[in-house]
């Protein structure tokens, strides 16, 4: 191998000879290449590990294995950036000239209005998230390292490639790892890859062609999954930023959220006040010029059109009210952690969803049972508990009393090594999904009928386990085998099949009716389970086929269909097949004949336009990376769509943060996810969506109604002092008594408008035009009129005032 080239083979990092020759492997490449190739490369021994001088090298070279957080920004520097606000810079303006003129009590004025509204941005800003710190609360502070021959229990932080870790069961894996040894491992990797199901682990070389995503690389053990089952031992090929978990770290780096639509809106308008009123005062000035005034004048002149003509108490209304749109949604259980978000709700146009632990449960659960005898059976409930009913014909069946879905749910219960107490799963989620079975029917205490005397654990390559046991009370009887696998491979180990607990021969016909039976099953999205029962391996009698899927969460159908009703889409975005994608998007009544569905690899041969041309017409994307999730987003933003994005695994970081709303699981979502997210569904109710989106819309609508009510003022004022410089009257109202009428006489009264209980039919209203200006047309003109009637009663009042 050419270790001199630098390429995506592997990562070089500068410095002298000895360094170049410690370089970082790609997961990719690695998962090519046998171990001893792997270890040669990093110069490592796999069994005696490192030695302390060696590990110390290879840190000043590569690093601690955690992840580099920028610094924050100073404090005094976030809150100066508050002061770039265009009505503000022209408040300040007006101070500076006030202090100039030595009108001291309106530049104290103008000064005190300016730090409370700076004050209440800058508080928001702070509490804005902190997504990158999060990351490394995902890897384990301590792992099991071997170094200098000796078992070492070493913080996570210290690992350098090269080093060799062990894992065993509820591990979370530090680094990336390249497995040497591995004894019946299942990692579960849904929280990188969306993949529901634990992957089986290897140690075989890979060939390039089948290792293109993460869940395809069977010989590496990616940093932040979890052991669910087994142990192993690998050599550590990535660390922090170099590992898959840090390109993830490294595209929310690069990520800035984008400002909400009534950021956007609040940012026009402030543009366009200040430029009509630039053009007022300029006006009003050169009038006064040209009528003879003197220049101090016109300057008091132009500081109080200057203040009269920013609705000052704006900002601080809009923020209150956004702060009790805020509460009113922790009361819908949830927690809204920036505040304009709660209005860009109403905006929302487009959902992108993950489907594991967020519009399903990320629990397995057994939906459906076929037996050897052709009865079809349908289970209810969701989960790893007792909660649910086995129904057959419309009749529940509990315990004993129909002996062919007995055997069924005998064999599932006994050949299986999970557990689950207090409804939480120890061990596989499959095995977990047929002990729920068995609660459900009250069997779960035929796997303490049998005692086990030896066991073929599943591998990947079988497809298959079996257990030999005994009857707890008849010892003296032959032992008996359960299997249960994949129905391709358990078939080949039967003769007879279960008819009503006698066996008949398992013929060519009855093969091909199992095997059809599998296949519709899998193109329902299920993965099927056949089991089966006998004296010896090639003796085994059929029982038949269980059906498994992650189903849907409680609610989410219904609150889908009131979404899209309202005019929100859809878009289902997961690391699953495209069978069980489909499936569950089915389900959910968002996919149908006329929809497309698109696969990672699709997505990476499309560029931005092309993908932004045609996604508005796919409902389900599968086998999607966090770079896919953030591509599909930027296409929808692209053709000026309002996306939020759901999730709750690091692998939907980068997407929540990208996306206008980024929603997160408050149960199942990680602390990545949760920090990266605008929005915290405690409850994990995706209904809540809907509740929110509802509430947007209406805060949309007090904020159109006190804005009207400000500005009416404003205007009103502007208008009158310009008349009144117009008509040679003496200036009617100070700086101060303009800041006085907007935040503390029109402040509480807008505020009221601002806390108007949300209608109830607005959730049926479409969504609103981004390109839609708070300034409408109709409200202009309510808005000029209302004008016009202050500034007519109070020119009146003023010209009898002057004259008498």
């Amino acid at each position: 191998m050419h270790m001199e080239e630098k390429d995506s083979t592997f990562d070089l990092t500068s410095g002298t000879e000895d360094d170049k020759m410690i370089p970082v492997l790609t997961s990719k490449k690695a998962s090519e290449l046998p171990v001893s190739e792997v270890a040669w490369i990093l110069k490592a021994d796999l069994q005696s590990g490192l030695d302390s001088a060696e590990v110390c090298h290879r840190r000043t070279n590569h690093g601690w294995n955690e992840f580099d957080i920028n610094e924050d920004e100073p404090l005094w520097k976030k809150y100066i950036s508050q002061f770039k606000n265009p009505l503000l810079m022209l408040l300040l303006a007006s101070a500076v000239i006030s202090i100039l003129m030595h009108q001291f009590d309106d530049a104290v004025s103008i000064t005190v209005a300016i730090l409370i509204v700076v004050t209440v941005a800058f508080v928001q800003e702070y509490r804005s998230e902190k997504s990158l710190e999060e990351l490394s609360k995902l890897v384990p502070p301590e792992c099991h390292c071997i170094r200098e021959g000796r078992m070492e229990h070493t913080l996570a932080r210290e690992l350098v490639p090269g080093d060799t870790v062990c894992l065993t069961v509820g591990d979370r894996v530090p680094a990336d790892l390249r497995l040497f040894e591995a004894m019946d491992l299942s990692i579960d990797e849904s929280s990188l890859t969306g993949e529901t199901a634990p992957c089986s682990k290897l140690t075989a070389p890979q060939p390039s062609a089948t290792n293109g995503d993460l869940t395809s690389r069977s010989n590496i053990a990616f940093m932040g999954t979890l052991v669910r089952c087994g142990k192993a031992k690998g050599i550590v090929i990535g660390t922090g930023e170099n590992s898959e978990f840090g390109e993830v770290f490294k595209m929310m780096q690069a990520e800035e959220a984008p400002k909400t639509p009534l950021q956007k809106s609040m940012d026009i308008l402030g543009k366009q006040l200040s430029l009509y009123s630039f053009g007022i005062i300029g006006i009003i000035m050169l009038v006064g010029w040209l009528q003879g005034k003197h220049i101090l004048d016109m300057f008091t002149i132009g500081v109080s059109l200057a203040v009269a003509a920013i609705p000052e108490g704006l900002p601080i209304v809009v923020t209150v009210t956004l702060a009790l749109g805020v509460m009113r949604m922790v009361k819908k259980r949830a927690i809204v952690k920036k505040l304009p978000i709660v209005e860009t709700l109403g905006c929302c146009n487009v959902i992108c969803s993950d489907k594991t632990g967020t519009l399903t449960k990320n629990e397995m659960t057994v939906t459906h049972i076929f037996t050897s005898d052709g009865i079809h059976v349908e289970v209810t409930g969701v989960g790893y508990n007792r909660f649910g009913e086995v129904i057959h014909d419309g009749d529940i069946i509990h315990g004993f009393c129909n002996p062919s879905i007995t055997k069924v749910v005998e064999a599932g219960c006994v050949c299986n090594d999970a557990e689950i107490r207090n409804n939480i799963l120890m061990g596989k989620p499959t095995e977990g999904a047929l002990i729920a079975l068995s609660m459900k029917m009250g069997l779960e205490g035929l796997r303490h009928d049998y005692i086990r005397k030896s066991e073929y654990p599943f591998s990947s390559e079988q497809k298959w386990m079996a257990v030999r046991c005994v009857h707890r009370t008849q010892q003296d009887k032959p032992e008996i085998c359960f299997m249960k696998g994949a129905y391709e491979q358990v078939v080949r180990y039967c003769t007879t099949y279960n008819v009503k607990g006698q066996t008949l021969p398992l013929t060519l016909q009855q093969r091909e009716l199992y095997h059809q039976e599998t296949a519709y099953m899998g193109t329902a999205g299920l993965r099927v389970i056949a089991l089966a029962s006998g004296p010896e391996l090639g003796q085994l009698t059929f029982l038949g086929l269980v059906g498994i899927i992650d189903p849907p969460r409680t609610g989410v159908k219904e609150a889908i269909s009131a979404l899209i009703q309202s005019g929100v889409a859809i878009k289902m975005i997961t690391g699953d097949s495209q069978e069980t994608a489909i499936a569950i998007a089915s389900r959910l009544g968002f996919y149908s004949k006329g929809f497309q569905s698109l696969s990672g690899e699709d997505v990476d041969s499309l560029d931005i336009q092309q993908l932004s041309q045609m996604v508005s017409k796919v409902s389900v994307f599968y086998r999607a990376s966090p770079r896919h999730k953030l591509k599909i987003v930027k296409s929808l933003q692209n053709i000026g769509a309002v996306v939020a994005m759901t999730g709750d695994g690091v692998n939907d970081a980068v997407a929540l943060k990208a996306a206008d709303i980024g929603v997160a699981m408050g149960k199942t979502g990680t602390d990545v996810c949760k920090e990266a997210a605008d929005m915290i569904l405690v409850e994990d109710d995706f209904h809540t969506i809907m509740s929110a989106i509802e509430e947007g819309k209406g805060i949309y609508n007090n904020i159109k109604n006190f804005v009207r009510f400000q500005l009416s003022t404003s205007i009103a004022a502007l208008t009158l002092i310009s008349l009144a410089t117009l008509m040679n009257f003496p200036n009617p109202l100070n700086a101060m008594q303009i800041l006085w009428i907007n935040i503390i006489m029109d402040g509480p009264p807008a505020q009221s408008l601002g806390v108007e209980p949300v209608d109830k039919d607005v959730i049926r209203k479409p969504p609103r035009n981004l390109k839609d200006s708070i300034l409408t047309k109709n409200l202009i003109i309510k808005i000029l009129i209302s004008s016009f009637i202050i500034v007519c009663g109070t020119l009146f009042v003023f010209w009898r005032e002057v004259s008498f």
